[in-house]
C-alpha cells in the first residue's frame, strides 16, 4: 500500500495538485521556484512538498543554481517509484508495455492478434505478456494499467458499447478485469483517442492545442486534443467518423453495408476490410497485375497487400488509395471547418502508407475547407508509430492518477497499489 501520509484537506488539494504538477513537468525544479510560480508561501510549499516526500512521489536531489545566497536543492519527481501497464489493441494486432510514472515508455511489443476472437482469450494474452514484462524486469509495484480498444468506450465504467468490429465485448467488463487481476486502479478508452494523446504529448502533435489524429486501418476513427485536452464527449463517442454516411454523395453507397448495420459508411467503402475487398474484386476480374499475383499466391489480399501493390505502381491499388484518401478527406474537411484544428495527423497502417494517400487527402481537405480554416493548417503522417496507443495510455494514467479526484483518493494510503476500485467519476474531457 505504500506509506502512509495524512489525510488532504479540500481547501489544501489544489495547491498539493499545483505544486505535484510543476514539479514532475519541470515547470519548477527548486522551492524558491515553485514560490515565484505559484504565489505560495514558504510553509504551505513545505507541507505539500512533505506530504509528495512521504508518499515518494518526489524527492530533493542535487544542489541548484544560486541567484545570491545559499544555492536550494532540485526537486525531483519520482518516475520510479511505480510502473504502469499500458496497451493499445486494434483489429488485427496489438502493442504493450511498460512505463514509468511520467508516462514515458520503458519498453513495449507488439503482436498481431484477431480482435474478433473475443475479450477473455484476448484480454488473456494481454494479461500473459503483461506478466512477462514485469517478471523480466523486476518492476515496482503497479500503479496503474492503460488500455485502448478499436471501439466505442464508455469511459467512466471501462466498457466498450456497441463496438462494431468486437464482436462479445460489448458491456465486457475491461476495465473492472484489469483492476481486479494487477490490484491496481485501470483506465480503459478508444485506442485512436490513446494515440492523439500519444501523439500530442510526445509526437509529431506537440505544441499543437487544437489536433484531430485520423487512423486509417481495418476502420476509420478519429480522437481529437481540444484547447490542450483530449475530447471523448458527453459519453466517450466523440470522433468517430468511420461510420458518417456517404449515400448521398458517393455513387453506389447506399448498396455497401457496414458492419455497424448501417449503409454507405466511410468505413465501409475505404477502411482497410474495404480495401481488400474491392482490391480482391478487381484481381478476381484480371485487373491489376500484382494484385492478380498476390492473390494467385496466396488465396487473398489484405489492406497492407494494396498498400505495397501501390508502391510498386498497380494502377489498380493506387485509384483504390487515391479515391480512399479523396473520400477520407472529403469528410475531414467537414471536421476542419466545423472544429478548426491547427494539425491533421494520419495514422494507421494505411493512413501511413506513403505520399499518395496524404496527398490525396490533403487535395480533398484544401478543397473543401473554408480559407480561414486552413490557413496554417498541417497535415502529416503520425511520427509515434505503433508505439503512439501505449504512449497514449500511460499518460492517460498518469492523467487520472495525479488529477484532482483520484489524487485525493489514494495519496492518503501512499500510493494507489492495492487500489483497484479508483475510478474517474465522469467521462473526463467531455
Amino acid at each position: 500500500m505504500g506509506l502512509s501520509v495524512q489525510g488532504v484537506a479540500p481547501d489544501q488539494l489544489d495547491t498539493l495538485v499545483t505544486v505535484l504538477d510543476l514539479v514532475r513537468s519541470g515547470g519548477a525544479r527548486t522551492r524558491p521556484e515553485l514560490a515565484r510560480r505559484t504565489g505560495l508561501g514558504r510553509t504551505v510549499i513545505s507541507q505539500r512538498l512533505g506530504q509528495l516526500e512521504t508518499a515518494g512521489l518526489v524527492t530533493e536531489g542535487d544542489l541548484g543554481m544560486s541567484t545570491g545566497g545559499r544555492a536550494p536543492r532540485e526537486l525531483r519527481f519520482q518516475v520510479d517509484a511505480g510502473v504502469l501497464l499500458v496497451a493499445s489493441l486494434g483489429a488485427t494486432g496489438f502493442d504493450a508495455g511498460v512505463a514509468d510514472l511520467s508516462g514515458r515508455l520503458i519498453v513495449h511489443r507488439g503482436h498481431d492478434w484477431d480482435i474478433g476472437t473475443g475479450p477473455e482469450a484476448s484480454l488473456s494474452r494481454v494479461e500473459g505478456l503483461f506478466d512477462e514484462l514485469l517478471a523480466e524486469r523486476d518492476a515496482p509495484s503497479v500503479w496503474g494499467i492503460g488500455l485502448g480498444v478499436p471501439g466505442p468506450v464508455e469511459f467512466a465504467s471501462g466498457r466498450p458499447v456497441a463496438p462494431p468490429i468486437m464482436p462479445g465485448w460489448d458491456g465486457y467488463p475491461v476495465r473492472d478485469r484489469l483492476a481486479a487481476r494487477y490490484d491496481a486502479p485501470a483506465f480503459v478508452d478508444n485506442e485512436v483517442n490513446l494515440m492523439a494523446l500519444g501523439e500530442f504529448r510526445a509526437g509529431r502533435g506537440a505544441g499543437s492545442q487544437d489536433l484531430v489524429l485520423i487512423k486509417i486501418g481495418t476502420g476509420i476513427g478519429a480522437g481529437l486534443i481540444s484547447g490542450g485536452g483530449l475530447h471523448r464527449g458527453a459519453q466517450g463517442s466523440a470522433g468517430d467518423i468511420g461510420h458518417v454516411g456517404l449515400t448521398g454523395s458517393v455513387p453506389g453507397a447506399d448498396q455497401v453495408v457496414c458492419r455497424c448495420g448501417n449503409v454507405g459508411c466511410l468505413e465501409a467503402l475505404v477502411g482497410g476490410a474495404a480495401l481488400a475487398r474491392d482490391a480482391t474484386a478487381a484481381a478476381q476480374d484480371g485487373r491489376g497485375e500484382h494484385l492478380v499475383a498476390r492473390l494467385a499466391q496466396v488465396g487473398e489480399i489484405t489492406p497492407n497487400d494494396v498498400v505495397l501493390a501501390a508502391e510498386f505502381g498497380d494502377p489498380v491499388a493506387v485509384e483504390l488509395l487515391s479515391r480512399a484518401g479523396r473520400l477520407v478527406g472529403d469528410t475531414v474537411a467537414a471536421v476542419v471547418n466545423f472544429f478548426n484544428p491547427s494539425t491533421i495527423l494520419l495514422g494507421g497502417r494505411i493512413g501511413t502508407s506513403g505520399d499518395l494517400l496524404l496527398a490525396s487527402v490533403r487535395q480533398s481537405v484544401y478543397r473543401r475547407s473554408l480559407p480561414l480554416a486552413t490557413r496554417e493548417l498541417q497535415i502529416m503522417r503520425t511520427s509515434l508509430g505503433e508505439r503512439s496507443g501505449p504512449t497514449g495510455a500511460g499518460f492517460m494514467v498518469v492523467d487520472e492518477l495525479f488529477g484532482r479526484d483520484l489524487l485525493a483518493q489514494w495519496i492518503p494510503h501512499g500510493s494507489p497499489a492495492g487500489m483497484p476500485g479508483l475510478r474517474p467519476r465522469a467521462a473526463a474531457g467531455g
